[in-house]
């Protein structure tokens, strides 16, 4: 089964938006090999964009933390979040039909609690200027650790409806 059996791409980035506007995270549905099905992007902050900019802060922060999370994710079958290398939250909940994943949908881009961005790390890994990587993560706004669960269950009700909806015209 594949994503766009339950959804078209359309539906699936009304739904990426819905969860943005709400959370102010940066939304997207996941296939299984960790690439977005829609065209839908939006920064939630000034570091992620230039973290991303760089290959090597694609490849070691934020594919690996994505990577990471959406299998531990689909072995848990719910919802799971953590910090990426940088220090900023990832969500990540299993799209799972017939106890196949067949993707994820994946939230991030905030600081959790009271968490502060890690420049040293992001510096390390990316090569961006460190005094850079600072004034990027001035001002990154944060959501904590109970409001990230309830937004992993109310995804994961919303995407069981979807599935179940799906199961009920066949």
């Amino acid at each position: 089964m594949q994503l766009t059996d339950l959804l078209p791409l359309e539906k699936w980035m009304e739904l990426e938006k819905e969860i943005t506007e709400k959370t102010g995270l940066s939304t997207n549905v996941f296939g299984t090999d960790g690439v977005r099905i829609t065209q839908f992007h939006h920064w939630p902050n000034g570091l992620c964009p230039a973290v991303k900019a760089t290959d090597k802060g694609q490849a070691f922060i934020c594919a690996v933390a994505h990577m990471n999370l959406a299998a531990m994710a689909a072995r848990q079958k719910g919802p799971v979040f953590e910090e990426c290398d940088a220090a900023l939250v990832k969500l990540v909940v299993p799209i799972i039909v017939d106890d196949e994943y067949i993707g994820a949908v994946g939230s991030c881009g905030l600081l959790l609690d009271e968490g502060e961005v890690d420049t040293f790390a992001v510096n390390k890994i990316t090569e961006l200027d460190e005094a850079e990587v600072e004034k990027l993560a001035q001002g990154i706004g944060a959501i904590s650790s109970s409001d990230l669960e309830e937004l992993g269950q109310t995804i994961q009700k919303r995407l069981d409806a979807i599935i179940a909806d799906v199961a009920g015209k066949k």
